[in-house]
């Protein structure tokens, strides 16, 4: 089965409908053994040392693995992508262009959705199909999700990479779907924790790889990662148009903060830590997030693959306090 890769969340449903095997260039990325490496291959290309890591790490991928065919999600996502298509195809690799209409109309996505659906062979109404196959196993994911917050069981970090890697099912989906079963299996055997404090996670998913395991490690627990969960297309009978267009992530800080805000109410969250990559332009959003959350918000940000440094490990303990003492106050 060929692979399709792509550079974010797009309508995978196309891809399995194509007979193709998907393939999420970040997640591959991020889990590699030696992450650094692959930005380092860029850097050695001539990417500026100002590039985001992330899009450093995908042009690593790419060449790594040998990965010939590429889909650029260049609207609704990271401008630099636009670029990264145009060195990958200096590379002579073949790339198709998918874009989420910055209006977040339905039409247009449609249409979009069709186009690309015929760019690989296939049509609507078989990717249609396979949406029905694939919510069968978005549920599972969900209900992990919700063992998470409603439970206490479980793990922010386990709940996030199982949402995380809905996006390309790890390449098979009947053997992720199992792996799915197994993991809710185990965590509903898990005793629910208590006294604790609710963290909600929001940002690009963090390229520092043990965040989670810090924030968890001493009274709290992520019972929200924002952006994994919209990765995960959790709008489970939906037709398709309606399910990306429902998926926040393209659409702006507005779109995101109405689903954070929401989860905030509904998950009891204690406090936000906002995770920014470095030269990556939705740092610039945290203005408006802070502003507009209801929660304390801790800003980090990260550079390069790497684990949590020294500073970030006092900030985030001191944040943890301070959410501490607070919600004593509030009893």
């Amino acid at each position: 089965m060929k692979a399709v890769a792509f550079t974010s969340t797009i309508p995978v449903e196309a891809v399995l409908a194509a007979g193709r095997k998907p393939v999420d260039l970040n997640n591959i990325f991020v889990m590699d053994s030696n992450p650094s490496a692959l930005v380092a291959a860029a850097k050695m290309q001539g990417f500026p040392d100002t590039t985001c890591a992330w899009i450093c790490g995908l042009y690593g991928t790419v060449i790594d693995r040998g990965i010939d065919t590429i889909v650029g999600v260049t609207g609704g996502d990271c401008s630099e992508t636009l670029a990264l298509m145009e060195i990958l195809k200096l590379k002579g690799r073949t790339l198709i262009p998918f874009g989420y209409p910055h209006s977040r109309d339905e039409k247009i996505l449609r249409e979009e959705i069709e186009r690309f659906c015929a760019s690989l062979g296939t049509d609507y109404a078989a990717a249609s199909r396979v949406k029905v196959r694939l919510d069968e196993v978005r549920a599972k994911a969900a209900r992990i999700d919700e063992m998470l917050w409603k439970e206490n069981r479980g793990t922010g970090n386990e709940a996030r990479l199982h949402q995380l890697c809905c996006t390309d099912f790890d390449g098979d989906v009947e053997a992720y779907e199992a792996k799915l079963v197994r993991a809710i299996e185990t965590i509903s055997a898990m005793t629910p924790a208590k006294d604790f404090l609710r963290i909600g996670v929001c940002g690009v998913p963090p390229i520092i790889t043990d965040l989670y395991d810090h924030i968890e490690k001493d009274g709290a627990r992520v019972v929200f990662s924002e952006v994994e969960r919209q990765f995960s297309i959790p709008y489970m009978g939906d037709p398709l148009e309606h399910a990306y267009t429902r998926y926040t992530y393209p659409y702006g800080i507005y779109a995101r903060l109405e689903d954070i805000n929401n989860a905030i109410a509904e998950r009891s969250l204690d406090g936000i830590i906002h995770y920014v990559q470095s030269f990556c332009f939705r740092g610039i959003e945290d203005i408006a997030l802070r502003a507009s959350l209801k929660v304390p918000v801790l800003t980090l940000q990260g550079d390069l693959p790497s684990k949590v440094t020294e500073t970030m490990e006092i900030r985030i303990e001191a944040f943890l306090d301070m959410l501490a003492r607070r919600k004593k106050k509030q009893q």
